[in-house]
């Protein structure tokens, strides 16, 4: 028999209200962190999802900041923390998806307010302690205790409406989360086996959800699938898909979770010569969620993530999100630049042709 390795494994405190209708619960959820001016974030096109949050507030309720944007520029950060300030909030409550979590996040690293997040996409961030800020064309990310919401409300019902397209792009943005957590250098068996499952929810909410999107089951499957995955992303070392997503997104601006959809199988597929355990994981998991009627085999892991992404209709070119030609190159130069754990070497010539692969839309190559 096998000895198993030696691993730490931390767990990150947190407090989860689920269910359809859970929404309701707010204000005892409010009152339970012992705050009385929540001030509530959202990004522009969600105001009316903010506004329902402050009516059930009511008095709690400090104000709307909807200013939220992708990748957290830091400027809108600087303005929501001084508007929490003025306002005197002593909370903030972020519905939407990752980029209002990323703005609560950024509030929190600066004042140490407690978050509460109600997540309408599958995003995961609300389960991570890692925060996100762009400046000047350049995304950093770091890890603090403070950023990690004191609070989770996962309500299926406000998922209902989230587009079909971002639906599917949003849980291939989980995937990632536990694809790339399987051959984490600090990834245990708790980890891998929340990494499994999260992949298996996900997946197998997709066909669901293409067929009717106002599937009330398959919406909770979803959202259970991206607590798994955002659980798996706080707990491990981000290697080169998050590194190439964060690179392609502060830089270039392209959407989060559809950068995501594009980069997962080309990142799955350069690092499967030296995963192969965890190839066979993901693996494993797409199986499970196809049935019996599919057989995928562990070497194809990363064409399988791809074949299901246009199965269900998903972006699988970079060019497709108006990622510049032009930009490869530098792009290539700064996901190189910076040593970070990875399974496979990184190598620029190597990376340079990753990039052009998505690009193109062709197929994941090793």
């Amino acid at each position: 028999m096998r000895r198993m390795d030696a691993f730490t494994y931390q767990a990150h405190p947190a407090r989860v209200i689920f269910g359809a209708g859970a929404l309701a619960q707010l204000s005892a959820e409010i009152d339970r962190l012992g705050a009385r001016r929540a001030l509530v974030l959202c990004t522009p096109g969600q105001v009316a999802s903010a506004a329902r949050v402050a009516d059930l507030l009511g008095d709690r309720a400090a104000g709307i900041f909807a200013q939220a944007a992708m990748h957290v520029p830091v400027e809108t950060a600087r303005r929501a923390r001084e508007e929490a300030r003025r306002l005197g909030a002593d909370c903030a409550v972020a519905i939407g998806g990752g980029s209002t979590t990323g703005l609560g996040k950024a509030i929190a690293l600066d004042s140490g307010l407690p978050i509460l997040a109600i997540p309408t996409t599958y995003a995961g961030s609300e389960m991570t302690p890692i925060y996100g800020l762009t400046e000047n064309g350049v995304k950093k990310t770091g890890r603090d205790a403070r950023v990690l919401p004191r609070t989770v409300i996962y309500d299926p019902e406000l998922t209902l409406t989230l587009p079909l397209a971002m639906t599917v792009t949003s849980a291939f943005n989980a995937i990632a989360h536990a694809a790339e957590g399987l051959y984490a250098q600090d990834a245990n068996p708790i980890v891998a086996l929340m990494a499994e499952e999260g992949i298996r929810a996900s997946a197998a909410a997709l066909a669901p959800l293409v067929a009717d999107p106002r599937d009330i089951d398959a919406r909770g499957d979803a959202l259970v699938g991206a607590w798994l995955c955002g659980i798996v992303l706080g707990s491990t070392t981000m290697g080169l898909h998050h590194k190439l997503c964060h690179t392609l997104g502060g830089s270039f601006n392209l959407p989060h979770a559809e950068t995501h959809t594009v980069i997962l199988p080309h990142a799955l597929a350069y690092n499967a010569s030296h995963a192969p355990q965890a190839m066979a994981r993901v693996a494993r998991a797409l199986q499970s969620a196809a049935g019996p009627g599919v057989r995928i085999a562990a070497v194809d892991a990363a064409r399988a993530i791809n074949d299901l992404a246009r199965r269900h209709g998903a972006p699988t070119s970079l060019a497709a999100l108006g990622m510049p030609a032009d930009g490869l190159d530098r792009a290539a130069d700064l996901a190189a630049a910076t040593p970070y754990p990875n399974p496979r070497p990184l190598d620029r010539t190597a990376l340079r042709a990753l990039l052009q692969r998505a690009y193109d839309g062709a197929p994941p190559q090793g």
